[in-house]
């Protein structure tokens, strides 16, 4: 039997709520099981729905500031085990770094203006219920564009091409197509990636996610 990944939406805007709604309840293997719109009965909800996965606004009453960052952090203490996907309707680096604070796993960060391109808002909900991550790869693109004009970025100590393929990769994509899009063996694309994450100083392990982990870095560098 499939298993149903549970989900509470948190939106104080009418429409967007049922938008959200419509999208994630179409997908056989997701249930919406409440749908709030303040910061209280989003946390209320969660203690009685139990669910998998929080997909909520960034701002929402009753100060309309930052409750779902807040609620991200309350919940990674009172229920680890559920996933957060923020959205977001600007590009902020600050809300991000506070959703990731405390770790990646379980959390997801996705521009408003993606929830309705297909398979983006659904992906990022399995993502984090598998324990995962997901940051929106247009976030991930302009912090690197942003960080890499500032004087002491890390990232100036990439060449030009080394800056093209981090860009790729945190786009997402895997060093064959990287290879096919450069029109160069994948040979070169993965000596291109040995030299990204040592110039950077980023561990030499297996995470998957270590694009994610260069990105939150260069956001840790000062200005």
């Amino acid at each position: 039997m499939m298993r149903l990944i549970r989900i509470v939406i948190a939106e104080d805007s009418l429409l967007v709520r049922a938008g959200v709604n419509a999208l994630l309840d179409a997908e056989d293997d997701l249930e919406v099981v409440d749908l709030c719109a303040y910061y209280d009965d989003l946390i209320r909800a969660v203690d009685r729905q139990r669910p998998d996965v929080v997909v909520t606004d960034i701002r929402m009453p009753p100060t309309s500031t930052d409750e779902g960052v807040r609620a991200a952090t309350t919940l990674r203490t009172t229920h680890p085990e559920v996933g957060v996907v923020l959205l977001s309707q600007f590009l902020d680096s600050a809300y991000l770094l506070a959703l990731v604070a405390e770790g990646r796993g379980r959390r997801a960060y996705l521009l408003k203006e993606q929830v309705a391109a297909p398979g983006e808002l659904t992906a990022a909900v399995r993502i984090v219920a598998g324990g995962g991550s997901f940051i929106d790869p247009l976030v991930v693109d302009s912090l690197v564009d942003t960080e890499s004009r500032r004087d002491r970025s890390p990232l100036n100590r990439l060449t030009a091409r080394e800056l093209e393929t981090l860009r790729e990769l945190a786009n997402g994509k895997s060093n064959q197509a990287i290879a096919a899009g450069f029109n160069v063996s994948e040979r070169a694309v993965e000596k291109h990636v040995g030299a990204i994450f040592t110039k950077l100083d980023l561990p030499d392990d297996r995470d998957t996610n270590r694009r994610v982990k260069a990105v939150l870095m260069f956001l840790n560098q000062p200005a």
